[in-house]
């Protein structure tokens, strides 16, 4: 067990509960998931309800195939495929409006939300987001590798993803939180790079040329203008920090050396309060809490450079957040950044959103990191 390598034994009582609670994640993921393969973000939140995420999808299926679950996490990849697939179109006329000069507008763009059928919302929301295709690209290959799978199944839609990452990763758009549409954001460009290197070795030899030039003009990019001070910026030009760029380091390779550690103390010194991460410093939605998601995700980081004590940190931490049944929310209320704005969004969308498929498929992604998804016996 990797714990064992210079960290303090667990207790056999401490390590059942954290294996079981890694069973329970995973009975959490597949109870909800839908008869077709998508993974709704949160069957109960208001806001959440009927709607699956690339974002939120991706990363919970890596937790899911990392718990060996082959045949659930196929089944989101399936799915994310045939809806990929079926915006052909949209994504043709996308790349031939921008090769003829024009900028389509955000409403032409594919979303970033689907409903389990694949359809785009009917209520507004905010929609241009390239993460999540880049996220999707990486978390299929890495499963298919991790078991073996044939991903000629998923190769009409890594090209509809790698097409319309082609023609739009160069525009602004909506952060992780579906924030700042006017700025290009070094998470977002992390996970778009690392979609990219990912799929590159399954093209035909055009895509996959382009998608490495596009690879190395994001990296010259975000080191020319999403550094300061040895550490990754929120988005190009900015001088702050956010809870999601650990992703540029783990897993999405972005950046390493010295500017990776850099980053990690940068996210740990503003955004972590005992274990607990933060998104950002002017968080206010329901009032800034911390985000189990990202503590697992500064912890995946710590444990990958040998840090298992630190990882055990954050995963107790998350463990400490599960409700007596084992589901674990969005977020948590122990440190809030600007209290004073919770109650307006607890009047707009009634509490904070508990199950989040995220924060399971997180959990079992940093238990693997330590040893835990085996049995405790």
């Amino acid at each position: 067990m990797k714990l064992s390598r210079g960290t303090a034994p667990l207790s056999v009582d401490e390590r059942t509960r954290l294996v079981d609670l890694a069973r329970q994640s995973h009975a959490v993921i597949t109870r909800y998931q839908d008869v077709g393969g998508a993974y709704p973000a949160s069957p109960t939140f208001s806001a959440y309800r009927g709607f699956a995420w690339l974002r939120d999808g991706s990363f919970t299926a890596e937790g899911i195939s990392r718990y060996g679950d082959v045949g659930s996490a196929n089944r989101f990849h399936d799915w994310s495929a045939r809806v990929l697939t079926a915006r052909r179109s949209e994504v043709d006329s996308l790349v031939a409006a921008r090769a003829g000069g024009e900028l389509p507008p955000v409403d032409r763009m594919l979303p970033t939300r689907f409903t389990f059928t694949g359809e785009n919302g009917s209520d507004p929301w905010w929609d241009f987001q390239t993460d999540g295709y880049g996220m999707w690209l990486w978390s299929a290959v890495t499963h298919a590798h991790r078991h073996g799978v044939d991903v000629a199944r998923w190769l009409p839609g890594f090209e509809v993803a790698v097409d319309y990452l082609l023609t739009s990763w160069d525009r602004p758009c909506y952060d992780w939180w579906e924030e700042h549409v006017e700025h290009r954001h070094v998470s977002t460009l992390g996970a778009v790079r690392g979609g990219l290197v990912a799929v590159a070795d399954l093209l035909d030899p055009g895509r996959r040329g382009a998608a490495l030039a596009v690879a190395d003009e994001i990296r010259a990019l975000v080191l020319t203008d999403g550094v300061l001070d040895g550490h990754l910026t929120k988005w190009l030009g900015s001088s702050t920090v956010d809870g999601s760029l650990p992703s540029c380091v783990v897993p999405f390779g972005l950046v390493d050396g010295d500017l990776a550690e850099g980053t990690l103390a940068a996210v740990a010194a503003s955004l972590d309060v005992d274990g607990g991460v933060h998104r950002f410093t002017d968080d206010v939605f329901y009032g800034g809490g911390q985000w189990l998601l990202l503590s697992a995700l500064l912890g995946w980081n710590l444990a990958a450079r040998g840090d298992l004590d630190g990882a055990l940190r954050h995963l107790r931490w998350i463990a400490a957040q599960a409700d007596t049944s084992g589901q674990m929310p969005e977020q948590v209320p122990h440190h809030l950044l600007h209290p004073g704005s919770r109650d307006e969004w607890i009047a707009r969308w009634g509490t904070v959103a508990s199950p989040l498929l995220w924060s399971h498929g997180m959990y079992l992604i940093l238990a693997d990191e330590l040893g835990l998804l085996e049995d405790p016996t």
